[in-house]
């Protein structure tokens, strides 16, 4: 199984990136081996719709979860119908987060926002 987090660089150790849309990458961890790998976002240069492209990048990709401090309602739409889950991060890094997860202490994000449609600049 595949979990992402949006990270500012390619490194797990760094806290993760308070954007999900505009996030420079993915931390993509596979359960299965224990890996990490790092996915560019290409949504991050997008005028507007950052948050849905990267979301799709996710199905692409193949993730079952999407660990995040926030989300936009269109992006969730996109990963809900992939039925992605989404999870709320907690203050830490993002291998923190990965093993929060493993224990089963984070809890589903809720808080899904209008988004920033076609405004451009830091968005979700």
């Amino acid at each position: 199984m595949k979990i992402v987090i949006p990270a500012e660089t390619k490194n797990k150790d760094i806290p993760v990136c308070p954007s999900f849309g505009r996030t420079p990458y993915f931390a993509l961890y596979d359960t299965e081996n224990g890996k990490y790998e790092f996915l560019d976002n290409t949504a991050t240069a997008s005028q507007g719709g950052a948050g849905i492209k990267a979301a799709q990048l996710l199905v692409d990709n193949e993730a079952k979860v999407l660990i995040t401090y926030r989300c936009g309602e269109n992006a969730a739409d996109v990963l809900n119908a992939a039925k992605i889950k989404i999870l709320k991060a907690q203050d830490g890094t993002v291998q923190e987060n990965i093993a929060k997860y493993n224990e089963g202490k984070l809890a589903g994000l809720t808080e899904i926002h209008p988004g920033f449609h076609n405004h451009g600049g830091n968005q979700s």
